[in-house]
């Protein structure tokens, strides 16, 4: 078993920043793929930021550039540094962990079988 807690959401004005973490604890074992997902109210669940226990990194289009995705091994935890935010970017953030971390590379969160309860991020214009 694998247990996830985010914290860091916030709201911010458009242009601001925030940084999001996620602990982990329990059995996280390598190889594993970490990420973070948002949903909107209405719209399905977007991958936005994976991370391979080889440091390997894959980004949504939308925020390539602005979103950055580390690990901190020591402290088991994952964060998502998160700047120049936009409206569009609204939403609540999950973290996800899966062992393989091949599965980084097919961003679908189908592949995903242990979720943190979320953390909300507003951004207002």
């Amino acid at each position: 078993q694998v247990q996830l807690v985010e914290s860091g959401g916030g709201s911010v004005q458009s242009g601001g920043s925030l940084r999001l973490s996620c602990a982990a604890s329990g059995r996280t074992y390598s190889p594993y793929c970490m990420a973070w997902f948002r949903r909107v109210p209405g719209k399905e669940r977007e991958g936005v930021a994976f991370i391979g226990s080889d440091g390997v990194t894959f980004y949504a289009d939308s925020v390539k550039g602005r979103f950055t995705a580390s690990q901190e091994h020591a402290k088991n935890t994952l964060y998502l540094q998160m700047n120049n935010l936009k409206p569009e970017d609204t939403g609540m953030y999950y973290c996800a962990f899966q062992y393989g971390a091949t599965w980084c590379k097919q961003m679908n969160p189908n592949v995903f079988g242990y979720w943190g309860q979320g953390t909300q991020v507003t951004v207002s214009s």
